[in-house]
């Protein structure tokens, strides 16, 4: 791989596939700062066809440690998959730093986040949910339970409404 600059981050780039590796501090920066993220923009898109899903995908590996790297998706709703070695860095295809930077820019993170408040709520809600209304399933889920049996149904309502 090639020494590159891109503004005042020190990436390293293949000259076959167009691939750039980012270490984390470098990596860091560019999610963080303006300037890095303006410089990324400006760098020219390579001429290759429309970013889809990947239907042939493999591991790759670190190379600093030559382990494999897991594949990680990126942001919430962003549709890049980044293979990364937690230790060293990230490895991004060719045309994917641009494209995660653009996520960036238009407020991907923050809607990510966003996302993951918004579920880590509603699944907390259903957790008191159920934590309430536990005794009232238990008895609705019994196989002795009948809904016109009387004391199972008047147990299953007191369950559920105190």
């Amino acid at each position: 791989m090639q020494a590159m600059q891109i503004g005042d981050s020190n990436l390293r780039e293949c000259p076959h596939c167009d691939g750039i590796w980012a270490d984390p501090e470098t990596l860091q920066g560019i999610c963080t700062r303006r300037e890095r993220q303006a410089a990324v923009l400006t760098m020219p898109a390579p001429a290759c066809e429309a970013p889809g899903l990947e239907k042939n995908f493999r591991y790759v590996p670190c190379p600093v440690c030559h382990k494999l790297m897991n594949r990680v998706n990126f942001a919430q709703g962003c549709h890049i998959v980044l293979d990364v070695c937690k230790a060293h860095g990230t490895w991004f295809d060719r045309d994917e730093l641009r494209r995660t930077v653009e996520f960036i820019t238009a407020g991907g993170l923050e809607k990510a986040r966003a996302y993951q408040i918004a579920q880590l709520k509603e699944e907390r809600r259903r957790l008191e949910l159920s934590k309430d209304l536990g005794p009232a399933l238990q008895i609705a889920y019994s196989p002795d339970w009948q809904p016109d049996g009387r004391d199972l149904w008047d147990d299953f309502l007191h369950a559920l409404f105190s």
